[in-house]
């Protein structure tokens, strides 16, 4: 029996999915739809893609993934990514050295077309969606999902876009803000109805299609809360004077929070877990902007000492409609309203810092 969509879909924009199985034989859906979910059960691996008259879906063996294919649209009018499952996911490093070029990015949420419009302007892809950046990397800090109406298209997007860079010498991070892990952990309050509808067709419920059986969640699991490249420490929400008192390095505030990404039960086995999922924990704190207990340049100058970085640049909270930057020229703040039209990126290049908009015009921050 068939699982027909609401006639709203009618007007997404059309999506392909080559499937290359095994063979190596090709199959094609053409239909307008949205997706691919990529589920897991027991050795199979499920592909399933939303489209207008239903749900299509192909199943291959799970040690074949590397051989499923697919193109997913950007939203512009005649404009495809091929995205290609990974061979093998792993956990991402928590600190990279040496690194003179970055561009970052945060609180995307859902905006593919204004993603792969800033990235095209700064040229950091190019107009066929290739990786131009040379052996720069492109940080992303978190709030990818929500609001926005491209989320998975977006996921995938930066999913394909991390071999990319890979190929060329560079890199993709992302960095996890507390919308990644509020979809992790079941708190679905600002997930879109389409969204639920689809888990619905699929046959099941929304936490599922981002679990460890899912090749999306099992992605975003290799994901950091805190990352530092080159000398800057990267945050979604910053971090809290309660969080310096940890006196941690990255890499191990990274393996005490990755257990718990997906814990629906919010019961933390100690003090440390408890507080970085709090609201003064890396992907939740707002403290260098805003609320009853704000930072202190001597907050800022011990996080740069401890984690041995020069500067911090975060996203999580909108103080204008710019890039701004803060505590004595070492705070950088990156969450703009790119819904809005006022999308832009951090740029570090031959160690001075642009705002960088989606026109590729630069305005020096620091030099």
């Amino acid at each position: 029996m068939k699982l027909f969509l609401p006639s709203y879909f009618v007007f997404f924009p059309l999506l392909m999915v080559f499937w290359l199985n095994k063979e190596t034989t090709t199959g094609t859906v053409s239909n307008p739809g949205e997706g691919p979910y990529v589920l897991y059960k027991g050795d199979q691996l499920f592909v399933h893609f939303i489209q207008q008259a239903g749900v299509k879906t192909d199943s291959f063996p799970s040690g074949n993934r590397q051989a499923v294919q697919f193109q997913v649209a950007t939203g512009n009018p005649g404009e495809f990514f091929t995205v290609q499952l990974k061979a093998r996911l792993q956990k991402e490093k928590s600190e990279f050295r040496k690194v003179p070029l970055q561009f970052a990015v945060s609180d995307m949420e859902g905006n593919l077309k204004g993603m792969v419009k800033l990235l095209k302007a700064n040229k950091i892809i190019d107009s066929q969606l290739n990786w131009t950046f040379g052996q720069g990397h492109l940080v992303l800090t978190g709030d990818f999902f929500d609001r926005g109406t491209q989320v998975t298209e977006l996921l995938w997007f930066v999913y394909a876009l991390e071999e990319k860079a890979k190929a060329a010498g560079g890199y993709v991070h992302f960095v996890l803000g507390n919308h990644e892990i509020m979809n992790l952990n079941g708190d679905f309050r600002y997930v879109q109805p389409k969204y639920m509808e689809q888990a619905a067709l699929l046959g099941t419920d929304y936490y599922s299609l981002f679990n460890e059986q899912s090749e999306l969640g099992r992605w975003l699991r290799t994901k950091n809360i805190v990352e530092k490249v080159g000398d800057v420490l990267y945050a979604h929400g910053g971090i809290s004077g309660e969080v310096n008192l940890f006196n941690f390095s990255a890499p191990v505030i990274n393996d005490m929070a990755r257990p718990f990404y997906g814990d629906t039960t919010y019961r933390y086995p100690d003090a440390y877990v408890e507080i970085l999922y709090s609201d003064i924990g890396p992907f939740w704190y707002r403290g260098y902007y805003t609320g009853p207990v704000k930072a202190t340049q001597a907050q800022v100058d011990s996080t740069l000492s401890i984690f041995g970085a020069k500067y911090i640049a975060t996203g999580h909270t909108i103080v204008a409609d710019t890039i701004s930057i803060r505590f004595n020229n070492k705070l950088f703040n990156t969450d703009v309203p790119h819904g809005k039209g006022f999308s832009e990126g951090l740029l570090l290049e031959k160690g001075k810092f642009y705002r960088a908009n989606e026109l590729g015009e630069r305005f020096l921050l620091r030099d």
